[in-house]
Order: structure tokens, then C-alpha cells, then sequence
């Protein structure tokens, strides 16, 4: 254990040794590459090219003194941008890696609808080839996620939703491809819309086009 000590102790010693002999000239003489290159993945051309030109006006300096909150803000700033990880590759380059938001839905604001991304963010309604449910009603974002979370746990089909309404009242109802329209009672979970999926696999639907889930432990089967 002594000799141990004596080792740090010779060790600490030298390194003060050394420091010290840096005086404030060699300090300021000291030259850092400044940052040359940027790699993002994840996204379309397009999108890369965006946020690389908003990194570029930052004036990156170098590598090691980043301003993260800039950096952080440009990249969260891109609604199609989920999760993302910076790497610095020494010493003058960083990649950036992307997961891109799945989008869930179309929703309408203020006359425009928008692509609503898994991340709660809305994006320019420009891709004509995506199937998503519209929202009807003026829900507030995290209670559309929410709900889309609550189904995808649940055993109803998400990709056969083709609307969902919201009320003023906190509820919704979903409208299905074969034009089932399933009322939601105010508060539901799981459990809840896996007991709506048992019943309509065990029923025979013929012309019934309205299922009223809205009374606790009730399935009202309604023609219109």
C-alpha cells in the first residue's frame, strides 16, 4: 500500500510539474481544426440539407467546445426528427443519427391539415402516397398520441381506422374501413378496447353499422 502511495504521490508531482510549465503564451498559441464535416442519417436529402444549412449558420467552431443547446435546438427544431445521438469523430467531424417519427395521422389546424408524427409534431401534409386516419374535432396533440398508444397496446387493427372524432366531452369515436363507427366511452384503456375487439369477433355484424361502447360493461349494437 505504501509503495502504491509513493507512485500517485510521483505522479501527481509530475503532472503539476508539467502543467505548470505551460504559461499562458503556449495556451493562447494553442489551434483547434475547426469543425469541416457534418453526417446525418436518417433522413431524406432534402431534410439533411435543411438542417445542415441551419448547423452551418451556427459557425461551428470546433469540436470540442460545441454549443449543445444550438446544436439541440436545430435538430429538435425538425418535426420529422424522433430520437437522434451526436458522435464526435475526432478531430474536426460529427455524425448525427436520426430515428425519423412514424406519422400517425392527418389533422386539421386553423383550415390546414398537417401529418402528425408518433413525436406530437406536425409536419407539411405533402406526401399524397401515406394512408393515415383524419382527426375530426380539435383535439389537444398529446391526447392524440395517447390514443394511439392505447390502441397499438390494445388488439384493434390502427391501420384500419380511417377517422377519428373528437368531442368537447373527451371522447372519441372511431370509424373503420368497412364503415363500423365504434363509440368510445370517456375514460377507456386496453382492456377496454380488447373487450370491443372480442365482441365484434364473436358477433355477426350483417347490416349493424354503429357499435356504443359508451355505457360501462354495455355493447350496443346499433343499424345506424
Amino acid at each position: 500500500m505504501p509503495q502504491r502511495k509513493n507512485k500517485k504521490i510521483l505522479i501527481y508531482f509530475f503532472l503539476l510539474i508539467l502543467v505548470g510549465s505551460i504559461n499562458n503564451n503556449s495556451i493562447n498559441n494553442l489551434k483547434f481544426e475547426k469543425i469541416k464535416k457534418i453526417n446525418i442519417f436518417g433522413l431524406d436529402e432534402n431534410d439533411q440539407k435543411l438542417i445542415l444549412y441551419n448547423l452551418n449558420n451556427l459557425d461551428l467552431e470546433n469540436i470540442f467546445f460545441i454549443n449543445k443547446k444550438n446544436l439541440q435546438s436545430i435538430i429538435e427544431s425538425n418535426s420529422l426528427v424522433e430520437q437522434y445521438n451526436v458522435i464526435k469523430k475526432y478531430p474536426y467531424s460529427i455524425d448525427i443519427n436520426i430515428k425519423k417519427t412514424n406519422f400517425i395521422a392527418r389533422i386539421n389546424k386553423n383550415g390546414k391539415f398537417f401529418l402528425l408524427g408518433n413525436n406530437g409534431k406536425l409536419s407539411n401534409d405533402d406526401i399524397s402516397n401515406i394512408q393515415l386516419p383524419y382527426i375530426f374535432g380539435s383535439p389537444e396533440i398529446n391526447e392524440v398520441v395517447e390514443l394511439k398508444k392505447i390502441i397499438d397496446q390494445s388488439n384493434i387493427d390502427y391501420s384500419q381506422i380511417v377517422s377519428l372524432y373528437y368531442f368537447n366531452s373527451n371522447r372519441w369515436d372511431l370509424k373503420f374501413t368497412n364503415n363500423l363507427l365504434i363509440k368510445l366511452p370517456e375514460k377507456f384503456d386496453k382492456e377496454t378496447l380488447d373487450k370491443i375487439s372480442f365482441f365484434l369477433e364473436n358477433i355477426e355484424l350483417e347490416n349493424k353499422k354503429i357499435l356504443d361502447a359508451r355505457i360501462k360493461n354495455q355493447m350496443i349494437m346499433l343499424n345506424e
